[in-house]
């Protein structure tokens, strides 16, 4: 295959229209060839709700003050599910709703902060965070993002996974 752009020079006789005129001309070939002049054109492109709720759970999992996505209690049934193979809903994803649209996505965060944190801020990174990545990894606008603190982690808590019974 050869390279013709370096034969074709701007205004030289006998190398066809430049500029504007060439730039159309040749959209309209591509067009006439039967495709879109755009290849990203061809087609649609859908985005599971579960793809964005995992790209969300795991950005917000990033941010320092984040010590765990849900509630006490979902956490805890999590925790069991994880047990069990094919248990259901991953871990990535506890904590986290998203309505997906054609272009646009909402989301619903359940958090669990560290105490001693400033959970404005902490809320603040997050929406950062979530916002940053969701909209680069899916093309698609994030118009709202909710986050509902749900607990403080006090220094002195355990890890609230439920003790087995077996031995």
């Amino acid at each position: 295959m050869s390279d013709t752009t370096a034969q074709r020079r701007p205004g030289a006789p006998g190398n066809g229209p430049s500029g504007e005129a060439a730039d159309q001309a040749q959209k309209t070939s591509v067009t006439k060839r039967g495709g879109a002049a755009d290849p990203g054109g061809r087609g649609r492109t859908t985005i599971a709700d579960g793809v964005v709720e995992k790209i969300a759970g795991l950005a917000a999992r990033d941010v320092m003050g984040v010590h765990a996505m849900g509630s006490g209690l979902s956490r805890t049934f999590g925790a069991v599910r994880d047990r069990v193979p094919g248990g259901g809903k991953s871990a990535v994803t506890r904590g986290v709703k998203a309505e997906v649209g054609e272009v646009q996505t909402a989301l619903d965060l359940e958090i669990v902060v560290e105490y001693g944190v400033s959970i404005a801020e902490v809320a603040r990174d997050v929406r950062e965070n979530v916002i940053s990545a969701v909209e680069r990894m899916t093309g698609l606008q994030v118009v709202e993002v909710n986050i509902a603190v749900s607990d403080v982690k006090l220094p002195d808590d355990e890890d609230e996974e439920p003790e087995s019974r077996l031995q």
